[in-house]
C-alpha cells in the first residue's frame, strides 16, 4: 500500500466544547496531554469523544479532567469495567500547573477544557482559563456574530 493511497484525515480533532466558547471568555489557553487506557484512545479514533460540560479539578499539585464522556465501543473487551465519566488525569508540568492554581484562585475564574485533538499519536486537550459571562454580554456577542453575517452578506451582493 503506497503513501498516496492512505486516507489522511482531514481534522485533527476529536470533540471541541462549543458551549464553553458561549459560556465564557476564554483568555490564556494550554495545550496538556491525557492520562488514558486502550480502550478510550480506539474509542476516540472512532469518533466517541464528547466535552459538554467538563472542566479542570487541580488537587494534589495534579490537575485532572472531570464530565468528559468518552463511550466504549461495542467490541470492548468485558473483563475490565468501562467507565465513560471517569476522572483523567491531565499531563502538565509543574510551571502550566502553577500557573492554573494562580488563575483558579482569582475570583470568578475557572479552567475549562475546550477541545480535544490528535497531535501525531497522541491525544491532547486544549484547556482555558475562563470568566463566565453574564447575560447582557452573551447578548452582545450574538449582536457581533449577527451583524458579522450580515456584512459578509452584504460584501457578497456588492461584489456580484
Amino acid at each position: 500500500m503506497s503513501k498516496a493511497s492512505k486516507k489522511k484525515p482531514t481534522s485533527n480533532t476529536i470533540a471541541q466544547n462549543k458551549r464553553a466558547r458561549h459560556d465564557f471568555f476564554l483568555e490564556e489557553k494550554m495545550e496538556a496531554g491525557l492520562a488514558l487506557n486502550g480502550w478510550e484512545v480506539k474509542s476516540l479514533r472512532a469518533g466517541k469523544g464528547q466535552l459538554t460540560d467538563s472542566y479542570v479539578l487541580l488537587k494534589d499539585g495534579e490537575a485532572w479532567l472531570f464530565g468528559a464522556q468518552i463511550q466504549p465501543l461495542a467490541t470492548a473487551s468485558t473483563h475490565f469495567v468501562t467507565d465513560p465519566q471517569r476522572t483523567r488525569k491531565l499531563l502538565l508540568n509543574r510551571k502550566e500547573i502553577s500557573r492554573l492554581q494562580e488563575a483558579k484562585e482569582q475570583k470568578g475564574k475557572t479552567i475549562v477544557a475546550t477541545a480535544l485533538y490528535w497531535k501525531k499519536h497522541l491525544v491532547k486537550c486544549e484547556i482555558s482559563i475562563a470568566t463566565g459571562k453574564k447575560l447582557h454580554d452573551k447578548r452582545s456577542t450574538e449582536k457581533e456574530r449577527d451583524w458579522g453575517r450580515q456584512k459578509q452578506a452584504v460584501m457578497k451582493a456588492h461584489n456580484r
